[in-house]
């Protein structure tokens, strides 16, 4: 039987998540202070944790939230498949509901199940899917690494989260996501549970 540990941890804080701007995939954005400072907190509760390995997206946001666990010397893999979903021409924009109708009309097409619809320009949650899978599959066929530290990006953790737990993608918005927020999933011999959701404990200690 396959059995595995699999810490998923969303980025820390950038400006454009400050400031409420589309990210995606075409935004490869560095950590703000206030992201540094999460990283801090996260590493300071968990880096004693026996990881196998550190895996991220190719984002450099991804990379920079693991730096001290990179540091101990934890093997890492950066993997495109992780990555966020590409939001096309909405990227680098501000979100309001005034002003980016356009936005929230495509995420309401989702949670009525037009999954496969897509942002001009961008991807749709089933292209996600297509990409991720391999990258996932990676991660799960390596069966010496029970213990695994996943980071990535928020719309990216919801997708994942619906493939992983046989959710449909329209109910994706049911997985809450904050800045280094953790989700940790328990994997056995294909099956998975949810130990913690959306937990940020950590972030309050600090």
């Amino acid at each position: 039987m396959s059995s595995k540990k699999i810490y998923v941890i969303r980025h820390g804080q950038t400006d454009y998540n400050l400031k409420n701007i589309v990210q995606g995939s075409g935004i490869d954005s560095s950590l703000n202070a206030q992201g540094q400072a999460q990283a801090r907190a996260f590493f300071e509760m968990y880096g004693q944790m026996p990881f196998d390995k550190v895996y991220t997206s190719a984002l450099k946001r991804t990379r920079e939230t693991v730096r001290s666990f990179i540091e101990l010397g934890i093997p890492t893999e950066s993997l495109t498949g992780l990555n966020e979903i590409s939001w096309g021409i909405r990227e680098g924009t501000e979100i309001s509901l005034r002003e980016d109708a356009y936005y929230h009309y495509m995420l309401k097409q989702w949670q009525l199940g037009k999954t496969s619809l897509r942002i001009e320009g961008g991807e749709s949650p089933e292209d996600v899917i297509l990409r991720m899978k391999p990258a996932v599959d990676h991660i799960l066929a390596q069966t010496h690494e029970q213990r695994v530290l996943v980071c990535m990006h928020g719309r990216a953790i919801r997708i994942m989260l619906c493939m992983l737990l046989n959710y449909p993608l329209k109910s994706m918005d049911m997985f809450e996501h904050e800045n280094l927020c953790l989700y940790l999933l328990d994997y056995n011999n294909s099956f998975f549970t949810v130990d913690r959701y959306n937990d940020v404990s950590h972030l309050r200690l600090s």
